[in-house]
């Protein structure tokens, strides 16, 4: 089987320039980040974000969570993932992290209630 017939145009293209000596050159553009130094810097800040948590979930601490689009949903959080929330309220609501604006424990002085 021919390993060059299963190639992309693309790929026939960068073997073509790689045989006639030609060199590929990246844009000068590309952003370079070392993924340790990113995952360093939001270390911190997401296990202040686990332990906020998981002490509103042994507390049973009545919460307030604000939506993106202003809508507020009053109950305690049951559990929490990477990316989502679950809250028990009236009823209970799985609610992306993503979709909150902040949050704040229900009777908090001044916190508008409206």
């Amino acid at each position: 089987m021919n390993n060059e017939a299963n190639l992309s145009a693309a790929g026939r293209r960068a073997i073509a320039r790689a045989q006639n000596g030609a060199q590929y050159r990246l844009p000068a553009n590309v952003p370079f980040r070392l993924t340790s130094q990113v995952l360093e810097q939001d270390q911190s800040q997401r296990q202040a974000e686990l332990f906020y948590l998981q002490k509103q979930i042994q507390s049973q601490t009545p919460m307030v969570l604000v939506l993106e689009d202003g809508e507020k949903i009053e109950g305690c959080i049951e559990w929490y993932d990477h990316a989502s929330l679950k809250i028990r309220g009236r009823q209970k609501t799985l609610i992306y992290k993503s979709a909150i604006k902040y949050m704040y424990k229900l009777g908090d002085p001044g916190q508008d209630r409206s």
